[in-house]
C-alpha cells in the first residue's frame, strides 16, 4: 500500500540505536572504540590526524558532515584527569581542525564540546573525547524532526581523506596565512 511518502533509509544507524557499537564497560581495551581506532587501518578507524598525546577521528554517526572528535590516546574518562601536555595538544588540535573545516568545508560556525558521564549524554563515557561539529546557515531542516534522519552529503572516508590531506599539507597551522 503506497502512502506517497519518499523515504531515505539509513539501516546502518540501527547498530548505533541498539547500542551495538558502545562499549560494555568503561575500561580501556578492545571494547573501547577510542582505544582501538588509532590502530585500525585508516579507512576503518577514520583517524585523520595524529599527535603525540591526542588524535583526530571522524564521528561514525555524525550530526553533520565533518563532525569530528579529538581524543587522547590515554584512556581517561573526564577532563579533570587530563594532564597538561594532553590538554595543550587537545586545544591545538581543536583550533587547527576548526581552521581546516572553515577552509576546506566552508564551515560558518561550530558546536564544540564534551559530554562528561553517561548521564550528560556521553555515548562512550569511559574515554574522553571532544566533539567538533561544523555548522552552516540552513543546515537544519525538516529531515531530523519529521523523518528522524540526518542527510550527510559526503561519505565518511571521503571526508577523512579531505581532512587528512589538509592536515598533511599544513592547512590551519597558526602561522598559515589562510588560517
Amino acid at each position: 500500500m503506497s502512502d506517497d511518502w519518499e523515504r531515505i533509509y539509513t539501516p546502518h544507524r540501527m547498530v548505533y540505536l541498539r547500542g551495538g557499537k558502545k562499549p560494555k564497560t568503561t575500561e580501556a581495551g578492545e571494547d573501547c572504540p577510542f582505544c582501538i581506532a588509532p590502530d585500525l587501518p585508516e579507512d576503518e578507524g577514520l583517524v585523520f590526524a595524529r599527535g603525540e598525546y591526542v588524535y583526530g577521528v571522524l564521528n561514525l554517526y555524525p550530526y553533520n558532515s565533518g563532525h569530528v572528535m579529538i581524543c587522547p590516546y590515554r584512556h581517561i574518562a573526564e577532563y579533570p584527569e587530563i594532564d597538561h601536555p594532553e590538554m595543550v595538544e587537545l586545544g591545538e588540535f581543536t583550533q587547527r581542525t576548526m581552521r581546516i573545516l572553515r577552509q576546506v568545508a566552508t564551515a560558518q560556525g561550530f558546536n564544540v564540546g564534551m559530554n562528561q558521564g553517561s548521564l550528560s549524554g556521553a555515548g562512550i563515557a569511559g574515554h574522553l573525547h571532544q566533539h567538533i561539529v561544523p555548522r552552516w546557515g540552513g543546515d537544519t531542516n525538516f529531515m531530523p524532526i519529521i523523518g528522524q534522519t540526518k542527510v550527510i552529503p559526503q561519505v565518511l572516508e571521503d571526508t577523512r581523506k579531505l581532512l587528512a590531506q589538509a592536515w598533511e599539507d599544513g592547512v590551519g597551522l597558526a602561522d598559515d596565512e589562510d588560517a
